[in-house]
């Protein structure tokens, strides 16, 4: 179903929603205690600024709001400098997921999304609906469940991405869902649609194996890393980006 975006505005920002899964979106959507008081608020992490599990009337969503990280955000926090309504986190974010969509890729169903604006700076939320069942390409890791097989699926699921030029600005073992139907990417703040080229793309399948390091994927040793997963995923994501 193709998005139909609807715009609300009011003195303090703007609401961006997709119509064709809610007719209507208005801020309590973006208030935890709202859907708290409502016995609707499933699961909250990382108090303000984090994520929450919301019972929506569209569907099981996750509220996120967007929040600085490193250094920056000791002095911003959750605040972005203004640059105009499309230029903002939210709007980006939302917008790439219904190109997402429109692609027929595998990432987070966008709900709808919010700004609210004091002087040069705003701050942002946005709404998806919830993956369910899903499990996090860290924690098939950290329970030893990540192996060949499902490497090669995360080799083609990025390829796929990459093929139709969707660059993920945080790809990482965190931001890739696995179900038992499908893998998906998540988590596209900052990120964009730019011509294919071997450049990023290569830039990119390097952050998801410097974080694969990180989490513990080479604890055997790099050979053992290289042969039982890194190939795996490099040889199946070539096939398919030039399939």
């Amino acid at each position: 179903m193709a998005m139909q975006e609807r715009i609300r505005e009011d003195a303090a920002g703007a609401i961006l929603f997709d119509a064709a899964v809610s007719p209507q979106v208005d801020a309590d959507w973006f208030d935890p205690e709202a859907w708290r008081v409502r016995n609707a608020l499933r699961q909250q992490s990382g108090g303000r600024g984090g994520v929450a599990i919301i019972d929506t009337p569209a569907g099981e969503c996750v509220l996120r709001h967007y929040r600085r990280g490193g250094m920056v955000a000791k002095l911003m926090g959750d605040r972005y400098l203004w640059k105009g309504a499309d230029h903002t986190r939210c709007f980006a974010e939302f917008r790439l997921l219904g190109r997402i969509a429109a692609l027929d890729l595998p990432g987070p169903q966008a709900v709808a999304c919010r700004y609210r604006r004091t002087g040069f700076f705003y701050t942002a939320d946005l709404i998806t609906r919830r993956i369910a069942d899903a499990h996090t390409l860290a924690e098939l890791l950290t329970e030893g469940r990540l192996d060949g097989e499902v490497a090669e699926l995360v080799g083609a699921l990025v390829a796929r991405f990459h093929r139709a030029g969707i660059w993920h600005a945080d790809l990482n073992a965190h931001n890739v869902l696995v179900t038992a139907e499908q893998l998906y990417l998540i988590d596209f703040d900052r990120g964009r649609q730019r011509e294919p080229a071997e450049s990023w793309q290569q830039d990119n399948l390097q952050r998801l194996r410097r974080s694969l390091v990180k989490l513990g994927a080479a604890t055997q040793g790099e050979a053992a890393f290289e042969e039982q997963l890194w190939k795996p995923l490099v040889y199946r994501y070539e096939r398919t980006v030039r399939a």
